[in-house]
């Protein structure tokens, strides 16, 4: 079956940058989304950023626009989150999600904290 697996996270001072990345393994078709989910202690998750296969439409949440960045490497099949000028908000717990043939997917998570 799919598997996801986020890497990059740590801990950088605000105003830093991280760049995550999502492998997939176990594919049986295309992916049809991959987005980017975060959960900050005590909140729900929410949407961080999100990109199709198929149209290459990319969508970002309103706290993210114009810092991050969504993109993907299909031969790869790795989807990347570019973070810059980080904010202590932005600490959480990043998580993969995509879509196989109307399932979704998990990667476990990876932490961000930005913290001076």
């Amino acid at each position: 079956q799919v598997q996801l697996v986020e890497s990059g996270g740590g801990l950088v001072q605000p105003g830093g940058s991280l760049r995550l990345s999502c492998v997939a393994s176990g594919i049986i078709s295309e992916l049809a989304v991959t987005n980017w989910y975060r959960q900050a202690p005590g909140k729900q998750r929410e949407l961080v950023a999100g990109i199709t296969t198929s149209a290459g439409r990319i969508n970002y949440g309103d706290s993210v626009k114009g810092r991050f960045t969504i993109s993907r490497d299909k031969p790869k099949n790795a989807v990347y989150l570019q973070m810059n000028n980080l904010k202590p908000e932005d600490t959480a717990v990043y998580y993969c999600n995509a879509w196989q043939r109307n399932v979704g997917y998990w990667g476990q998570g990876t932490q961000v904290t930005v913290s001076s």
